[in-house]
């Protein structure tokens, strides 16, 4: 993008009327956010499909469209650390998608969506002003950050010291483990999107398993012989989350104070 002249208001002494450095930075992050898309694995897990029904409903509406199949394809690790397929679709393919589904499956999806887009980056900012009033939203940002991070430090450290590198935690052994109070922790995993209720299982968010944070264990109840999914916080996962947790229990401080 061509920059315009210099207005007297830019210019300083021994430089052509530049930017500062914090004003290109604001404009930068805000022109590089990429496009919002929903995977076929959080579909999966908001719709209670199996992954390959989902893959195998895609492909088909791609095929039917005339798409090309292999452009929608992205790679992800699964908890076995193997390289799986997904495909990842934006508002319209992912409605597409959905006119084949049920009324509720169709909510739940669409419902996730306005959170997406309830999260998109602000506008490029069109003036000096705007900009350097970006710049310095983003530095109070970042300093909030490392003082969040630096509360948060104990959080993390003791689950370094006592979470077996080798095991898988329960939901209540993650709250005595990080000494959380249970509806507490239940409420915070709600609000920051980690995990949702899904019939009466919690069920993690597809970015978060992506991310190694949790595996899902699927059983059958040995008496009445019911189906079921368990959501099992990885070492990874616990660790993450004691952090996370804790910051959130200091805004929750700070916001009462």
């Amino acid at each position: 993008m061509d920059r315009p002249p210099p207005t007297p208001q830019m210019k300083k002494s021994g430089d052509a009327g530049e930017r500062p450095d914090s004003v290109e930075n604001a404009v930068s992050t805000a022109n590089s956010t990429p496009a919002t898309k929903m995977s076929s694995q959080e579909i999966a897990a908001l719709t209670g499909k199996e992954h390959f029904n989902v893959i195998i409903d895609i492909k088909k509406m791609l095929g039917e469209l005339g798409e090309d199949v292999l452009k929608f394809q992205g790679i992800y690790k699964d908890s076995m650390n193997r390289r799986q397929t997904e495909y990842l679709l934006d508002r319209e393919l992912t409605d597409t998608l959905l006119t084949g589904y049920s009324a509720v499956l169709r909510r739940k999806v669409i419902a996730r969506w306005r959170e997406l887009e309830a999260n998109v980056a602000p506008a490029v900012p069109t003036s000096l002003s705007s900009a350097l009033r970006m710049a310095a939203e983003q530095a109070e940002l970042i300093e909030r950050q490392q003082i969040e991070l630096a509360s948060a430090a104990p959080a993390v450290e003791f689950v370094d010291r006592y979470v077996d590198s080798t095991g898988l935690k329960g939901f209540r052994q993650v709250c005595k483990l990080i000494g959380a109070n249970e509806n507490t922790f239940r409420t915070f995993l709600d609000d920051k999107g980690i995990m949702y209720k899904l019939g009466s299982e919690w069920v993690p968010y597809a970015q978060h398993l992506t991310a190694g944070r949790f595996v899902v264990k699927a059983g059958t109840a040995d008496i009445s012989g019911h189906a079921f999914n368990s959501a099992k916080f990885t070492p990874r996962g616990v660790q993450w989350v004691a952090g996370e947790f804790a910051k959130y229990l200091l805004a929750e401080k700070q916001a009462v104070e």
